[in-house]
């Protein structure tokens, strides 16, 4: 049953190479029962029926300009039909028909390994109606309504907070890694999630205008402005074309014979370039596939393998986009490790997202924690209690403010230095004196630096950081990773600039990044490459690559995947090329009739397949 509903549906998606098979069949067993001449017209309409939507397809490639592999196979066909010899063109038909069908197989076949990805846009909203709640579509929300915002929901349109707390994460809009803590009446964007407890907010724009819609547009935009890429085929076609049709017209003023055309023709369609092509890259993307890479398209591969310059993102790209405790300091005579057990033990009550962090921290160094009493988290600051004799306060310089004048007043100025060298800092106060800070990091993965070293070796001339973090935190990344070049606080349009800025003095860029600010650039670079394990849907869509493990040292793999792709197509079209140029010398002379000259073509075919197979 399966196998049929694969027959049905290759059949309604492909059904010129279907129809070429069946009419070539056909007619060699009408042929091959005394019916010649019902075997003949069977091929001549096949081919006709076949042959008109490869000529209008090619004659539409032409009519914009874009000079394809396909004009000698579209010749051979006219020629085929006016001189009612359909077989030599009943067998282009076939080939070429059946080259694009496999080409457009795999790019539907890398497509649909996406859908689940895509399933985290803010689709569905929930409004408050009097006491009801429904479920509606985010394109019904309307400027004033009240939403609510669960656990783990993605905020569906830009609003303003109803709740008194709420804890979100903007780290794949803003590329900081830390979440926010906002209260009532502070702005909330489409696209950024909630981390925290349930929460209400007013709706102040519509879908279409919110920050997600506005990410939206920039893709499409960025998109539709994206040149399109040149097939290897198509690049070989430009000079074997002219070549071709010179031989056929040198062929019939030597034989004087019509035929000698549509054989040259036929050995000279370039089923190899057809073939080729599409058979090496389909093995390359099972091969990437299997490796927890989904390559898009053929152009996407052919590309990524002559990367001139790699683009990253830095939160949930280059690091791992949750902050990590990095070191503990002390001010007083408390030791860091007493710091860190009871900041730790208290923090195992608190929801807060950094909490955690601590807490593992904590376990890792001591494996078990003390029981804290006494707790009380304190709105959008920090905690308190009591752990063991000491009472224990932990948050950012404004739950000091009206506790002991004087006693914090240097709070500030730490925080000012410890942001400098891009960390995030929550201080810790020992029975009512400041006594240490924790700070905390965004680490990078753990084979970024080796990643970048191995770009160099592949022939990556740049590598560039990307990001809407602050200044200080991207050099400090930047620094550590072996990148150069960075650029920070950057919004979705400037990223997209700057990757403009780089193709135009490259002509391969290829950007990795995970954010739904990343999203504009990766569509606006050469070869755009997604971290989908963690990534948002639209970063996802936007791509040519996604990455389904959270790895982004993974673009070495695609990177060699593609280059031994690559070699082995270009091997297989110099050896059908050069098979063609033998068969069109010996059509020239009038020794090789069309027919004879269609079945060692397709022979020929054969083995540049076999040899593309070997991309796997």
């Amino acid at each position: 049953m399966e196998q049929l509903r694969k027959i049905t549906w290759f059949t309604r998606h492909y059904p010129v190479p279907i129809l070429a098979l069946l009419g070539l069949i056909v007619g060699g067993a009408l042929q091959a029962t005394n019916e010649p001449q019902a075997g003949k017209i069977i091929w001549l309409i096949t081919l006709i029926l076949g042959g008109i939507p490869v000529v209008w397809q090619t004659m539409h490639e032409i009519l914009h300009k874009h000079f394809v592999a396909d004009i000698v196979a579209m010749l051979a066909i006219i020629v085929s039909i006016i001189l009612n010899d359909s077989f030599p063109g009943m067998i282009i038909v076939l080939m070429q028909s059946g080259g694009k069908a496999l080409e457009d197989y795999a790019y539907r076949r890398a497509s649909s390994s996406l859908d689940n990805l895509l399933s985290h846009a803010p689709r569905i909203a929930h409004r408050k109606i009097d006491h009801d709640l429904e479920e509606i579509q985010v394109s019904q929300i309307n400027i004033g309504d009240t939403l609510v915002i669960k656990s783990g929901d993605v905020i569906p349109v830009d609003g303003e907070i109803l709740s008194m707390v709420s804890r979100i994460d903007e780290s794949s809009l803003t590329g900081e890694p830390l979440p926010k803590t906002k209260t009532n009446g502070d702005q909330v964007f489409s696209g950024t999630v909630n981390i925290g407890d349930v929460f209400d907010i007013k709706a102040t724009r519509k879908s279409e205008e919110s920050q997600y819609s506005k990410i939206v547009n920039l893709v499409k935009k960025a998109q539709h402005e994206k040149a399109p890429i040149q097939r290897m085929a198509d690049k070989y076609a430009i000079w074997f074309t002219p070549i071709t049709l010179v031989a056929s017209i040198s062929g019939w003023l030597v034989t004087n014979n019509f035929e000698t055309i549509l054989a040259v023709l036929v050995v000279a369609t370039p089923c190899s370039l057809i073939f080729a092509t599409p058979v090496a890259i389909i093995s390359g993307i099972n091969r990437a596939a299997k490796s927890g890479i989904i390559v898009k398209t053929g152009a996407a591969m052919e590309h990524v393998a002559k990367t001139q310059v790699a683009v990253f993102d830095k939160t949930g790209t280059i690091t791992h986009g949750t902050p990590a405790v990095e070191r503990i300091l002390s001010f007083d005579v408390i030791s860091s490790e007493d710091i860190l057990l009871k900041a730790a033990s208290l923090e195992q009550l608190s929801s807060h997202p950094i909490a955690s962090m601590i807490v593992q921290k904590g376990k890792e160094k001591f494996g078990k924690l003390l029981i804290p009493e006494n707790f009380r988290e304190i709105s959008g600051a920090g905690v308190e209690g009591r752990v063991g004799e000491d009472h224990i306060m932990i948050g950012s310089p404004s739950i000091f403010a009206n506790v002991g004048e004087g006693i914090f007043n240097n709070t500030n100025v730490m925080t000012d230095k410890i942001k400098s060298k891009g960390r995030m800092v929550a201080f810790v106060a020992f029975n009512g004196r400041l006594s240490g800070a924790i700070m905390f990091g965004d680490e990078i993965r753990p084979d970024v630096k080796t990643m970048i070293q191995q770009l160099k070796i592949r022939g990556v001339k740049k590598t560039v950081l990307l990001t809407g973090d602050i200044k200080n935190n991207a050099k400090n990344i930047a620094e550590q990773s072996g990148i150069i070049d960075y650029e920070a606080n950057l919004i979705p349009e400037e990223k997209v600039v700057a990757v403009k800025k780089l193709r135009q003095e490259f002509e391969n860029v290829t950007m990795i990044g995970d954010g739904i600010n990343d999203a504009p650039a990766l569509a606006a670079s050469t070869v755009g490459i997604a971290m989908g394990a963690k990534g948002t849907a639209i970063s996802a869509e936007a791509a040519d690559i996604v990455f389904l493990v959270d790895r982004v040292s993974k673009i070495i793999d695609v990177i060699d995947i593609s280059k031994r792709t690559i070699k082995v197509a270009k091997q297989s079209i110099l050896v059908g090329l050069g098979g063609s140029f033998f068969f069109m010398a010996i059509a020239m002379l009038g020794h090789l009739p069309p027919a004879i000259g269609a079945i060692l073509q397709e022979v020929l075919d054969v083995s540049v397949i076999l040899n593309a197979l070997r991309a796997r």
